[in-house]
């Protein structure tokens, strides 16, 4: 078996965490991959209010969900990273009720619906993309959660495992280290605080010695200290212990 996707198509490594697939739906999933397009950083795929056709597979970098408050404001409300699919049913809507934007350079595919709906008679692909679509569910219930309920400091210790652990999954992390693309206004954007707050959150984990940043890449410094400052449980990830311990030393 030499499908690109066993070892380098995010999709795929991300889905396989779910359930195990056949030859014949590996050769489906890789065929997704056809006509990936580069999107600059800050562009919007597509806008609030627009009419959906397509479904959107973030290939590399990072995307989000977002909108925009009459005064300006930006929230951002999910981030999407390699192996995401923006919003795997949204054909179904009359117009989007949110924009999707990058935020970093990305390869992004557009797959029609006719070719969704195809895979979905696939029973183990529609188990698996079920499971992707309660997945972004709970894990936007845990970002409720996290501005609800929990202090700033304890916010960004949770996303920041949360991330790695996500990356791992798809192969996209190195041990305790992972490519953050974003700003710290991105970061204050996803979390509802101000930039001058976001900056002051960061700099008191790089003194309790939690994390560091090297360029754009994020390192964890020690792991388990940081999911115990940020109660991090990643149960609402669903994923197996193969996935959460990938390039890692496990959960």
């Amino acid at each position: 078996m030499n499908f690109r996707g066993v070892v380098g198509n995010p999709l795929i490594e991300k889905l396989r965490a779910f359930v195990p697939f056949t030859e014949e739906d590996l050769r489906m999933l890789d065929e997704l991959v056809v006509a990936e397009r580069e999107v600059e950083a800050r562009t919007d795929i597509i806008q609030e209010g627009d009419k959906p056709s397509d479904v959107h597979l973030v290939m590399s970098g990072f995307a989000c969900r977002y909108k925009v408050l009459p005064g300006g404001k930006r929230n951002i409300m999910a981030y999407l990273i390699p192996g995401d699919f923006c919003d795997l049913h949204v054909f179904v809507l009359n117009e989007m009720d949110h924009s999707l934007a990058t935020l970093s350079p990305c390869r992004v595919v557009a797959i029609p619906r006719a070719r969704i709906l195809q895979l979905l008679e696939r029973p183990a692909i529609a188990k698996a993309f079920w499971i992707a679509a309660l997945v972004d569910e709970a894990t936007l219930r845990e970002w409720l959660v996290n501005i609800g309920s929990r202090p700033a400091e304890e916010r960004i210790a949770h996303l920041l495992c949360e991330m790695l652990l996500r990356l791992r999954a798809v192969g996209l992390a190195n041990g305790d280290r992972y490519e953050l693309p974003l700003t710290q206004n991105d970061l204050a954007d996803t979390m509802g605080m101000s930039s001058v707050h976001m900056n002051r959150v960061l700099q008191q984990l790089r003194g309790e010695k939690l994390i560091e940043f090297q360029q754009h890449n994020l390192v964890i410094l020690d792991f388990e200290r940081l999911r115990e400052f940020g109660n991090f449980n990643p149960n609402y990830l669903h994923l197996t212990q193969r996935a959460l311990a990938a390039n890692g030393n496990g959960v």
